[in-house]
């Protein structure tokens, strides 16, 4: 039980849980890229959690894959939730997964260029404007950093932070749109970037997730325009004129 305890106190390691809750069966390698930490660190902690039986690992060839193991945790709940209680506590843990839920949002598009390209475009202030209604972003690009996304007409749009940023591959980052007060207190998301090359083409996979159930649509409405304005810009070097992308860009449509 000590160990046990000791494995779920930390939250780095009850995230490595929740991945391998997600899609069972992960490599180390598969794993650490979810972390912005080192490859030695996240195998400290998947070690502890082995110790603690909650992790097990099975060597399939050259690679070992890990695997959540449910039981000791189980055995927690047996026996400190009693057949009394147990009702009562699954109806509260229900209650606030409802309460709690969360919405994800998935947009894809393939786009004929190169993933060096495409990632100039998401992370340049004056290529990003080009697509995203004339906003640009301002950022250092480091795992840590803050970045904005700010209009010269409007102020300030979306506030964030970088999680992870690998170029030319996947960029994650917390999302928080300020453009107002009534979307302000909807609080922070988080998108995720993911770039993959296919044939002389790139696949582009934005992943906006933790959004609440109700989340304004405002929040994630946008992202079929910007993503169709950065392969126009990228593919014909011209910007898209639809309505909706000249309205907010203050054009006349």
């Amino acid at each position: 039980m000590e160990r046990v305890f000791k494995a779920l106190a930390d939250p780095t390691r009850r995230e490595l849980l929740d991945e391998l809750f997600r899609r069972d069966g992960q490599s180390l390698n598969a794993l650490a890229s979810r972390f912005a930490m080192t490859r030695v660190a996240v195998a400290k902690h998947l070690r502890l959690l082995e110790e603690a039986g909650v992790v097990v690992s099975d060597r399939r060839g050259r690679e070992k894959l890990h695997f959540l193991n449910p039981v000791p945790i189980r055995l927690i709940h047996d026996r400190w939730v009693s057949k009394y209680t147990e009702t009562w506590a699954a109806g509260l843990v229900d209650l606030k997964r409802e309460l709690e839920a969360r919405v994800e949002k998935v947009f894809e598009i393939f786009i004929r260029t190169t993933p060096q390209r495409l990632w100039q475009a998401i992370t340049d202030p004056e290529t990003r404007a080009r697509f995203q209604f004339g906003a640009h972003v301002e950022s250092d690009w480091t795992t840590g950093s803050a970045y904005r996304i700010a209009h010269d007409g409007a102020g300030g749009l979306i506030e964030g932070e970088n999680l992870e940023v690998d170029p030319p591959r996947r960029l994650v980052q917390t999302y928080h749109a300020i453009w107002d007060d009534d979307i302000a207190v909807q609080g922070t998301s988080r998108v995720t970037w993911q770039i993959e090359q296919v044939g002389d083409s790139c696949r582009l996979i934005v992943r906006h997730d933790q959004l609440a159930a109700d989340a304004d649509e405002h929040l994630y409405g946008g992202w079929p325009m910007i993503l169709s304005g950065l392969k126009t810009w990228l593919e014909t070097g011209t910007e898209l004129t639809t309505p909706g992308s000249l309205m907010y860009r203050g054009e006349p449509s």
